[in-house]
């Protein structure tokens, strides 16, 4: 339907124009959105108030003009202007007998619009280090870019789905370090966590798990530190394998910081800088030239002192020149807000070293507060004051925990209400969503009983049976593959939800009425209504398998 009307409206500021209404051609396509309500029709468009400008005219009455030079088409019933200078279209009876002729021949196909063409998606998710137990934090990191990667391969895109990690650095000496000291007390031996060590039940238990492979024999001062380095990433990063089983999100590829150093890529990044005259040394340590790059101010990309280790960001760098030489067409980071600055650095370095970094787009997630009984629940891996994701999980389950991450805009805040999840009540949107599935699939067993079934060809079908509401109801249904594109083009998944919460809704509002019988004693009407039902069945549960989340046959 949008695609059909920015048509009508593109070709109509050709045609004002060539007419001499118009001093110029629309330089850009329209937007066409669905108003929110109703009675504003089933699409707008504001082009005349981003025209009436440079037009010299009033939004009304530029939305006049391009109104009259529209070419009538007997897929859309009326066009009008409507307030300050937006231009409503309602669709003729017609266009929806097309479209649900459609939806019924393709089935899921018809909600997953191909929009991606096979074109080469990579989404980089989670990527926590190895330090600890994923945390309530990270899930939303994960089903963030899970749900993308998901959205992009039911659209025809290509993706590859990568998890990095830096297993090198300061934090994980520390960790090493802190495995080490309970290693030693788990021996007997006086031994003291370093300042800011790793204090989580976890730590102990690998530091069994290594007195019972190993015994004492690590206890000396000879033995190789990275031992216990190697023990907690393998041990550590296994359970987070674990923790992504449970929670439904898959990794197609794992890339390392010490695989990109040991590879030579990160001396390459430096050599590069080097050469362009873009670092400077200062302080015994290596410096990124920032005014020269764009960032305003310089940043470290070598640590001083004797082992010269790089930053966090060097070996980005080296990672996203390895994303750009794999010629993606899209790249997408998913990260939290506390690396907004980081990505703009790795962005400027590649600037700086010839790269175009316009594939690279960022989805930034705001953090997640737990709450319990009015109280939020404070979260540190260090200090192992954290709720971790497995423990939520244990308490709402895999559905829940999903659909929650997802149910606000990634870029804002969080709070996640641990006694709504658990509710099985309508004020859980989860509940809410997967019942009126359920409410549905009881409807075509109830059917099936009664020896009825949807139209088999709608194209026969009389419209004049369907009520107003079940007819917008209906248009709800069919605008699931709108929203799909639209978050695919906007990387934002938290549109899913909000149709789903809005279409159950509709849903549930219509159920509840005595009148709205949907199998009755009328055949014709009964059918009619369970294609109206079928289709909004099928869209609930392509949505919800969207999200990752299960589409519950009874409840």
């Amino acid at each position: 339907m949008k695609t059909l009307i920015a048509s009508l409206v593109a070709d109509a500021l050709e045609r004002a124009h060539v007419a001499g209404k118009l001093a110029q051609a629309a330089a850009f396509a329209p937007v066409v959105e669905r108003p929110a309500d109703p009675a504003h029709g089933d699409a707008a468009t504001n082009i005349a108030l981003m025209l009436a400008r440079a037009e010299g005219k009033s939004p009304a009455a530029l939305a006049s003009v391009i109104v009259q030079h529209i070419v009538p088409t007997e897929q859309v019933e009326r066009v009008w202007v409507a307030g300050p200078g937006f231009i409503n279209f309602r669709m003729a009876p017609g266009f929806w007998h097309e479209e649900m002729r459609r939806a019924l021949a393709a089935g899921q196909a018809y909600f997953q619009p191909s929009v991606g063409g096979g074109r080469k998606v990579q989404v980089e998710f989670l990527s926590a280090n190895p330090t600890g137990p994923l945390t309530v934090g990270h899930g939303r990191n994960a089903v963030v870019g899970d749900t993308l990667a998901r959205l992009f391969e039911a659209t025809g895109h290509n993706v590859m789905r990568e998890y990095y990690f830096n297993n090198g650095g300061r934090q994980m000496k520390l960790l090493g370090a802190s495995v080490r000291a309970r290693y030693l007390q788990e021996l007997g031996h006086q031994a003291e966590l370093p300042e800011d060590g790793y204090q989580g039940e976890y730590i102990r238990e690998i530091a069994r798990a290594l007195v019972g492979s190993h015994g004492d024999a690590l206890a000396s001062g000879s033995a190789d530190a990275s031992v216990f380095r190697e023990a907690a990433e393998s041990a550590i990063f296994a359970e987070i394998k674990r923790t992504c089983q449970r929670l439904g999100v898959r990794f197609d590829r794992y890339v390392n910081e010490s695989d990109l150093l040991a590879g030579g890529q990160v001396a390459e990044v430096l050599e590069g800088l080097r050469e362009r005259q873009l670092v400077v040394e200062r302080d015994g340590a290596l410096w990124l030239k920032g005014d020269t790059v764009g960032l305003g101010r310089d940043v470290v990309l070598v640590r001083s002192g004797p082992a010269f280790e790089p930053t966090y960001r060097t070996p980005d760098i080296a990672y996203h020149i390895q994303k750009l030489r794999a010629g993606y067409d899209l790249i997408v980071d998913v990260l939290g807000a506390d690396h907004i600055a980081q990505h703009q650095e790795v962005l400027a370095a590649l600037r700086g070293l010839g790269w175009n970094p316009a594939p690279i787009k960022a989805v930034i997630y705001q953090f997640v507060t737990l709450t319990s009984k009015g109280q939020k629940l404070k979260m540190s891996t260090r200090r192992a004051t954290y709720v971790t994701l497995d423990e939520l999980l244990d308490e709402v389950g895999t559905d829940v925990a999903r659909f929650f991450f997802l149910s606000r805009k990634s870029d804002t805040h969080l709070d996640f209400d641990l006694d709504l999840a658990k509710r099985q009540a309508p004020e859980n949107p989860v509940f809410y969503v997967q019942y009126a599935h359920a409410r549905l699939a009881s409807i075509f067993r109830e059917a099936e009983k009664a020896q009825l079934a949807p139209l088999r060809e709608p194209g026969s079908a009389d419209f004049g049976l369907l009520s107003e509401e079940e007819l917008q109801i209906l248009k709800v249904a069919l605008a699931l593959p709108e929203v799909v594109a639209q978050a695919v083009e906007t990387l934002e998944p938290h549109r899913i939800p909000f149709y789903l919460v809005d279409l159950a809704g509709q849903f549930h509002r219509y159920y509840n009425k005595p009148t709205n019988r949907i199998v009755g004693p009328d055949p014709a009407l009964s059918g009619m209504r369970l294609v109206v039902a079928k289709l909004l069945k099928e869209a609930i549960r392509v949505g919800l398998e969207l999200l990752g989340v299960t589409a519950p046959e009874r409840m």
